[in-house]
């Protein structure tokens, strides 16, 4: 890939990175082992609350999948300085805070993986899982964590 070109896609896809958000409790951001990053758990900004199928509909579930996306995007910068570093998303898992009879919660995390796969191309492609929860932290609709291949 050339240098930049992510940046470029950024610029393309009108996304600026915001800061890289601090943990919630106590636990690393991210660690890197053996030409892994495992990002931990990440939510999406503006501090939305509530359940998707109650508060929130599929598209707006989206929506948060995609803000959840950039966050993560914002972490892998600050730890590795340039998302050129990243190789592939590798495995994606989502957990979507929602109603007992909420059945969409692939098209929910779409909104994270049409992110990667608009960012890194073809190496955005990733394993996936998602889980629908009851409950999660400061009931914000959705988590997700994420591990990625970086060049070391």
């Amino acid at each position: 890939m050339p240098v930049d070109s992510i940046e470029n896609r950024l610029r393309d896809l009108n996304i600026t990175l915001p800061s890289a958000s601090e943990p919630a409790a106590k636990y690393a951001n991210y660690v890197i082992v053996n030409g892994l990053i495992f990002v931990s758990g990440k939510g999406p900004t503006g501090s939305p609350r509530g359940k998707l199928g109650a508060e929130f509909n599929t598209q707006q579930g989206y929506e948060f999948a995609r803000q959840t996306g950039i966050e993560v995007l914002a972490v892998l910068k600050s730890a590795l300085g340039s998302l050129e570093r990243v190789k592939r998303a590798v495995k994606v898992q989502g957990f979507i805070n929602a109603t007992a009879d909420f059945e969409e919660h692939h098209k929910v995390l779409n909104g994270f993986s049409d992110l990667m796969i608009d960012v890194f191309n073809d190496q955005g492609t990733h394993a996936r899982s998602v889980f629908g929860a009851n409950s999660v932290r400061d009931n914000l609709p959705l988590i997700v964590d994420s591990i990625f291949q970086v060049e070391e």
